[in-house]
């Protein structure tokens, strides 16, 4: 390649990083959620709209309302699990108080737990509800709704105590919901209703999750964030703002679709709310938008009633996740209850059959050497070891060509008003002399899918989130926390505050140094004339600046990885070198 198309191409690689950086933004750090108390403020007024229909079942045709449904301060009943904390607000027998016990907003040791479920009146409100709706309207009927008052069989919830809560309506109807936690993320609700009245009953269950607020989606193309659903083996990934526009009146459904069993929540970078109602039963997934009180809501509604005998019971079972994204506890969820494509709450992107496996050896590594920086450590030797084969090829191919320059140079200056016929020779000659154009390129094109496994298992999995290194790395799925603009926090000032760019940590500098020397390596290995040595001068100071806006967990990978490809070509090129300068034999005629 000479120098005009080196220049071309590094001019190109610097719009391709700049773009990369504008289409997947680097997320701020996590704004706590709002805390609460175990003994909240009172449910607002609105929120009794909450009871609105997702527009698969008729609406109730509520009569009178029974007296303990009237407003009043809440009441609740304390969650501790092992992996989870909170209550359950027994107006409305919401789940809308939960934090995780083994996850904070930030690496500070006085952070905050990470809080995933919140009342309706906090400003990130997460609650997850779920109720009946009646079949018909021919019969007024009192159903639970958001200002239920429910009654308790315990004080507390966790792995060994569930707990019932329970209503009467009045008019012969007894209300249940049986509540059971598991140790880590995973809630199972079962429905039931006791019919004492003088007549069959039919009513639709359904179960959903709500958001009151839309957050700042920190992923741009890289990740999904918000309305997600797998039915029927097929996934739907929504966005809030097709939520709220393209809702249809009078429910403002957005999106449905009916199936048998699968999931639907809304998914963070990291956490996630979702319903998993019976895989065995009928039912119809939608996303809306109830503009009144601001929520999306995302749940399921059974596409037939549930029919309730005089005298008789009836009951529907879901189960609710609320926690962690764990890529093992997700797939273990899906082999122990069936949930099809759980893990998939975990965008690996189109390339999930490579980012998958890259991060399971990462995990595995991880497990075996009790870190994960080691593990990209070790993970970057494999993949040397694994393209040495075609890192050799590549040094013989670069070793040959430059030994030809001279006669290269010879034709370009012999053909120099004939470019085809000046195309022709030096192809003939690189026929001859067994050299491919294309062999030192294979490499790089092979290794590029690994680059962007690291950089999407880095982003998504929660694995990797606060998983630290030596020194100041304490997060490897962020970028380097220290900057060279305030001398490495010498200076009591933030730089980014004044220009977001100017920040560069000490890992990119480290960075930027090794592919310099690799570079240098090269040059004294080959021929490269003065242009084609300032513009690859200029390459490293480009780079350096792009790696420090990516994880540092990246950053060192490659950092590795050019420090054992120098080790490399110094081994390699000094072979190729020796066998060079050998005599070589010659057979006698």
């Amino acid at each position: 390649m000479d120098s005009k198309r080196l220049i071309l191409a590094t001019l190109l690689s610097a719009l391709v990083l700049i773009g990369f950086d504008y289409f997947f933004p680097q997320a701020p750090a996590h704004q706590p959620s709002q805390q609460v108390t175990q003994t909240a403020a009172s449910q607002s007024a609105s929120a009794s709209a909450t009871g609105a229909g997702l527009a698969v079942a008729p609406r109730d045709s509520a009569s009178a309302a029974p007296t303990d449904t009237t407003d009043g301060p809440d009441t609740r009943i304390a969650i501790n699990a092992p992996s989870v904390q909170g209550s359950i607000n027994l107006r409305g027998a919401r789940l809308d108080d939960l934090v995780l016990k083994q996850y904070r907003e930030t690496v500070k040791p006085d952070s905050p737990d990470v809080r995933v479920l919140s009342p309706v009146d906090t400003k990130r409100a997460d609650f997850v509800d779920f109720g009946w709706r009646a079949a018909t309207s021919d019969v007024p009927l009192a159903l639970p709704n958001a200002r239920t008052l429910w009654k308790a069989s315990g004080t507390l919830l966790d792995v060994d105590h569930p707990l019932t809560l329970s209503w009467d309506n009045g008019q012969g109807l007894t209300f249940e919901v049986a509540l059971g936690v598991d140790k880590d993320y995973m809630f199972t609700v079962t429905q039931r209703v006791h019919n004492a009245t003088g007549q069959s009953v039919a009513l639709y269950p359904y179960y959903r999750v709500n958001r009151g607020y839309t957050p700042e989606e920190t992923g741009g193309m890289l990740v999904h964030e918000g309305p997600i659903a797998v039915i029927d083996d097929r996934l739907n990934e929504g966005s809030y703002k097709s939520v709220r526009n393209d809702g249809v009146p009078p429910e403002n459904v957005a999106w449905s679709h009916q199936g048998t069993g699968g999931w639907a929540g809304i998914t963070d970078k990291y956490w996630l709310m979702a319903i998993v109602p019976d895989q065995t039963a009928s039912v119809v997934g939608t996303y809306a938008w109830q503009a009144a009180q601001g929520q999306y809501q995302v749940g399921f509604t059974a596409t037939a009633p549930v029919q309730v005998g005089v005298g008789q019971s009836a009951s529907t079972q879901a189960h609710v996740f609320a926690g962690a994204k764990e890529v093992r506890l997700l797939e273990q969820y899906e082999h122990d209850l069936h949930i099809p494509m759980f893990w998939k709450a975990v965008d690996f992107g189109w390339l999930s059959f490579l980012t998958r496996p890259v991060f399971f050896v990462l995990d595995w590594l991880n497990s075996h050497l009790g870190s994960f920086g080691m593990a990209l450590l070790t993970f970057t030797v494999i993949v040397k070891v694994a393209f040495l084969p075609l890192t050799i090829k590549q040094m013989r191919m670069t070793w040959k060509t430059s030994r030809l320059k001279p006669q290269v140079d010879l034709i370009r200056a012999r053909h120099k008003d004939d470019p085809v016929a000046m195309q022709q020779q030096i192809m003939m000659l690189y026929r001859k002399e067994k050299v491919s154009l294309f062999g030192g390129f294979l490499p790089l094109f092979i290794q590029a899918p690994v680059f962007w496994c690291l950089y999407k298992d880095l982003y998504v999995t929660i694995e990797m989130r606060h998983a630290p290194f030596v020194g100041w790395v304490k997060d490897l799925s962020a970028q380097d926390p220290t900057n060279i603009f305030n001398l490495f926090g010498l200076i009591p000032f933030e730089p980014t505050h004044i220009l977001p760019v100017l920040t560069l940590g000490a890992w990119p500098i480290l960075y930027g140094a090794s592919m310099f020397i690799m570079q240098k390596i090269s040059a004294s290995s080959t021929s490269i004339d003065p242009a084609q040595q300032k513009v690859m001068m200029f390459i490293p100071l480009l780079f350096t600046f792009f790696m420090a806006h990516q994880p540092v967990g990246l950053v060192i990978y490659y950092c590795w990885s050019n420090v054992l490809t120098a080790i490399q070509q110094i081994i390699i090129m000094g072979r190729l070198k020796a066998a060079d300068a050998k005599p070589q034999l010659v057979a006698k005629k």
